[in-house]
């Protein structure tokens, strides 16, 4: 979408709840408590069983809200 196309050639850094805004970055990094949980790409991060990424993107996919 838009940010897609200003992002070209840019180094650029995006904070963000919507998953469908990060999915296609080089690089994601999941902070949890101020700290960096994980970090990689999205074909890395959902492979990772009862990793921080992998949760949010269940939690997304099943319509579930957090307070």
């Amino acid at each position: 979408a838009a940010l897609d196309k200003v992002m070209v050639n840019r180094t650029t850094v995006v904070v963000a709840h919507r998953l469908s805004t990060i999915r296609n970055a080089d690089v994601i990094a999941v902070v949890k408590n101020g700290v960096i949980a994980e970090k990689g790409r999205h074909e890395s991060l959902i492979k990772i069983k009862d990793g921080a990424y992998a949760s949010l993107v269940a939690l997304h996919s099943s319509g579930g809200q957090t307070v």
